[in-house]
């Protein structure tokens, strides 16, 4: 139940324009200070993963791991993205609040 309310919450987060999607745009949002919250596919490639969490730490962002490429990307009706930028406080810190209980 709270795994679909995570994921729901992803999907509001794309429709009210706060997701970053890609490796590309989530890095540049991340060093611009654009991203509060990295959320990453659990089955992305290990040197992306590695990356975004060097890039995370050292910019102070917060990340989770959790999910398959496959299912984030249905919750925002995309295939095949793995890394997701919340770029509004308010719902990083509600995702964070919902991780964080699983």
């Amino acid at each position: 139940m709270i795994m679909n309310n995570v994921l729901t919450l992803i999907g509001f987060a794309k429709k009210s324009g706060n997701l970053v999607l890609g490796e590309t745009l989530c890095t540049e949002g991340i060093k611009r200070k654009k991203i509060s919250l990295m959320i990453i596919a659990s089955d992305l490639n290990e040197t992306t993963t590695k990356q975004i969490i060097q890039l995370c730490e050292s910019e102070d962002v917060a990340y989770k791991i959790l999910f398959t490429k496959d299912e984030l990307s249905k919750a925002i009706g995309k295939e095949n993205y793995g890394l997701f930028g919340i770029s509004n406080k308010k719902f990083s810190r509600a995702l964070i609040e919902k991780i964080d209980v699983l």
